[in-house]
């Protein structure tokens, strides 16, 4: 007899025959053909030949044994559970139509009963046999593609995840990761290599699945002459976009796998199989390239060609790699293209004013410090802030940057107004040359007197009083054009005082002006010569409001708006009690913050930027509702709020390019930022944390001026 291998889930066939001896003659060649055949001489014995493993094909069963009958067999298989299915053949001397229909009601197959020649017992058995070999063969067939298509769907499945994780990924660096280890494990291989193409036309290795150190040098694409370099696999497979597949590296004459046979050589590892997969988003388009080792038989582990029907799976994977990278590559494109108009639309703003240059780079700088430090608090007011991912860290970052945006609306001439006079340049000028007039008008009266037999000393004497009067008010004049901390009350009168004076104007003050200068100037032309005051205000002066769109309800500001928009008034701006600004000045630089709130809320930011405006917006609020733009107190403002209220003040305080007011030291610059403290302008736990973590010199190191920096006793303004 000649035995096969057979599956484990293969049953016998039991021939029961009622005496094997004396009917070998009837089985023939049935015992010699090529089925595997198990003798058993009683009932027990085919039980537990019928449960062994591997099984025979068929149990030829003697049941002249007086302690077992057929029937008693068939009743015994049908009711154990391991082998309640194996057909039964009968063949019996018993020829009662109730020991047939018992047989057939306990599972047999067939019924056979003698006499009956050879041929005929032997036709029917192979029948039989034949049809168990089919029916076991079909069963094998539908298992094994039933389990093909399980692991298809598995990896189908597999395929869908992927893609949803590859979607979901946000760091760049995790995104490369996954894509090649999601490579490795569909296709269970020894190891994989990600390719990125360079903007330069190279291949840079980006991941590697067995190192974290990367090779620094680069496989190009195209060699000197501008010819596509193909003897590699990688370059082949980026170079035409399609999957390269190698069966052994070492017949392989295609394709220079010298380097994985140098790796082989010096590492002791035997690179078998390579695949290389392209990342390809788009029609035409190669953005990298995935490369695998050593394709894994999954049941005995040993090296094998990568299968085929793999190929169409790793394709698929990395297409849609391909697109979440592509997809990622796109949206840090556009991120580093808003940082960098971000930082340009900041950079103009510096330049726009030479006072202000580095305003806007030095409070982000500052504020990302503060917020750095207080994000590791662990105990008190401060123990809950903290930006949990990168997208909260950028966005303060990005308000931080546009804290000041609105500045672009700000005229230069008010921004950099340095004396009181100063518009689009300094007006002193003009006053300066009236006392000029003045003085010669003088000088014209002293000649007079002299020509017409006037004493000539007492002429001289009153043009020396004279000129010593104008040469004191005029610097009287120009000293109140600078801008003081306080401008006493008797100034003032005194101011008005000299702006009665009278001087004749022969000249027409309205020629050479364009139509909306002459709007301003009202009543009937004069009659020249004009006498005009020394200093005045006049209606000309005026600049009447007339946009009014930042001062909308609906963005909810809460200001007080000048009647005008300026007034360039000389005796209304030389009054100026503190600084330099009137008040519609005034209000116009601190409509830049209106101005950045407009500009940022319109802007069609995303989720994760939407706070933008927030914290770029009040940084001139205070904890008791007396800032602007909106007069938000206490729980309204967030820590990010509070803290670029601190980042905005100390750069104030501390820059070294502001013409209009005296380089402040360090300590000076602390002293009075513990006034706002002390006001409750400013967050006093922010504050004692400035100080407290060194903060303060960190910055000043990196951008004051070394005579700047000095002794700060702190303790005197912690707690």
């Amino acid at each position: 007899m000649q035995n096969h291998e057979h599956d484990m889930t293969r049953m016998s066939t039991i021939l029961v025959v009622d005496d094997v001896p004396q009917n070998l003659t009837l089985l023939g060649d049935l015992l010699e053909g090529s089925y595997h055949v198990k003798y058993a001489n009683n009932g027990e014995k085919a039980l537990r030949i019928a449960t062994a493993e591997p099984h025979p094909d068929l149990i030829l069963l003697d049941i002249v044994m007086p302690e077992m009958d057929g029937h008693e067999v068939c009743r015994r298989l049908k009711a154990n559970p391991a082998t309640a299915g194996i057909p039964v053949i009968f063949v019996t001397s018993k020829t009662e139509i109730a020991d047939e229909a018992e047989g057939f009601s306990l599972g047999a197959v067939d019924y056979i009963s003698k006499p009956v020649s050879p041929p005929i017992l032997q036709a029917r058995v192979k029948t039989h046999l034949r049809l168990k070999h089919f029916s076991d063969d079909l069963d094998l067939v539908v298992k094994q593609r039933t389990r093909d298509l399980v692991a298809a769907q598995g990896k189908l499945e597999n395929l869908i995840d992927t893609g949803l994780d590859l979607g979901r990924e946000r760091d760049r660096m995790a995104l490369l990761r996954k894509i090649l280890i999601t490579g490795k494990n569909l296709l269970n291989c020894d190891a994989g290599t990600l390719y990125m193409v360079t903007d330069h036309k190279t291949l840079r290795f980006a991941q590697i699945t067995n190192s974290n150190e990367l090779p620094s040098h680069e496989i190009p694409l195209y060699d000197e002459t501008g010819k596509p370099v193909e003897r590699y696999m990688a370059t082949w497979c980026a170079l035409h976009n399609k999957p390269v597949v190698v069966a052994d590296v070492y017949a392989e004459t295609k394709f220079d796998v010298s380097g994985a046979k140098r790796m082989d050589a010096e590492t002791g590892y035997r690179t078998v199989s390579m695949l290389a997969v392209p990342l390809s988003p788009r029609e035409g388009e190669v953005i990298g390239v995935l490369q695998f080792l050593n394709a894994l038989d999954p049941e005995t582990g040993r090296v094998i060609p990568f299968p085929a029907d793999l190929e169409r799976f790793i394709t698929a994977m990395a297409a849609q790699a391909g697109v979440a990278l592509d997809n990622h590559q796109l949206i840090e494109a556009q991120q580093n293209l808003l940082d960098a108009m971000i930082k340009l639309i900041a950079g103009a703003i510096d330049t726009k004013s030479r006072y202000t240059g580095g305003h806007c780079e030095r409070v982000p700088e500052l504020a990302m410090m503060l917020a750095r430090t207080a994000s590791e608090v662990s105990t008190g007011p401060l123990s809950d802030f903290s930006f949990s991912t990168d997208d909260e860290w950028r966005e303060f970052r990005v308000g931080a940057w546009l804290h000041d945006c609105g500045k672009v609306t700000s005229p230069e001439y008010v921004v950099d107004k340095a004396s009181k006079l100063e518009t689009i340049y300094n007006r002193i000028h003009e006053v300066r040359m009236r006392f000029e007039v003045l003085l010669r008008d003088a000088r014209i009266q002293q000649l007079e007197a002299i020509a017409t037999g006037s004493d000539p000393a007492a002429a001289q004497a009153h043009y020396a009083a004279r000129k010593a009067q104008l040469t004191d008010d005029f610097a009287f004049v120009a000293e109140c054009n600078l801008g003081g901390e306080f401008m006493a009350p008797e100034k003032i009168e005194r101011l008005k005082h000299i702006a009665e004076q009278t001087w004749q104007r022969n000249f027409n003050d309205r020629l050479g002006l364009v139509t909306t200068e002459l709007k301003r100037y009202t009543g009937e032309p004069e009659i020249l010569p004009f006498t005009e005051h020394l200093l005045a205000d006049k209606p000309h002066h005026v600049i009447p409001r007339t946009d009014l769109r930042s001062v909308d309800p609906k963005w909810g500001f809460k200001v007080n708006v000048p009647e005008n928009l300026y007034n360039y008034g000389e005796i209304y701006n030389l009054s100026i009690s503190r600084g330099t600004l009137t008040e519609e000045e005034r209000f116009k630089i601190n409509e830049h913050v209106m101005q950045s709130i407009i500009m940022l809320e319109q802007l069609p930011l995303p989720k994760n930027m939407r706070r933008i405006p927030e914290y770029a917006g009040t940084h001139h609020e205070t904890l008791i509702g007396t800032g602007y733009p909106r007069r938000l107190a206490g729980a309204e403002l967030t820590v990010p709020m509070r803290i670029m209220a601190i980042a905005d003040v100390f750069e104030a305080l501390t820059a070294p390019d502001r013409p209009y007011k005296q380089i402040k030291t360090l300590s000076e610059s602390i002293k009075i930022l513990s006034f706002f403290k002390k006001d409750k302008h400013i967050d006093p736990d922010l504050f004692d944390l400035f100080l407290s973590s060194g903060i303060y010199r960190d910055y000043a190191e990196k951008y004051l001026m070394p005579e700047q920096i000095d002794e700060v006793d702190i303790t005197a303004y912690l707690g």
